[in-house]
């Protein structure tokens, strides 16, 4: 199993629009494509910044996943539609994570 926590970063006033569209489009469009999303966070100490940790069965299955995702057309149309006023997210971040041999199962 592979997992992916990934870290986004608002533009100046959008974190609650990035939020939205997170949880109102992005989030189906991955149960569509089999984009596992584990857990979502919001952090008090850092306000402009967005958390979530997804999985994949392999790391092909997150390059094809993540492939699919950046072609699709109702992701592309519901991100042009978010950002008509510019873009919503400033920056991103991903940690691939591999479990130690003591993970719990």
């Amino acid at each position: 199993m592979i997992h992916e926590f990934k870290t986004y970063r608002a533009t100046a006033g959008n974190t609650k629009a990035l939020i939205d569209r997170f949880e109102k489009v992005t989030m189906p469009i991955f149960a569509r494509l089999g984009i596992k999303v584990v857990q979502t966070w919001t952090s008090e100490a850092e306000p402009d910044a967005f958390f979530y940790l997804i999985q994949f069965a392999s790391a092909q299955a997150g390059k094809d996943a993540w492939a699919a995702f950046g072609a699709d057309a109702e992701w592309k149309a519901a991100k042009a539609a978010s950002e008509t006023n510019g873009p919503l997210l400033a920056s991103q971040t991903t940690v691939y994570l591999q479990p130690t041999a003591f993970s719990p199962k």
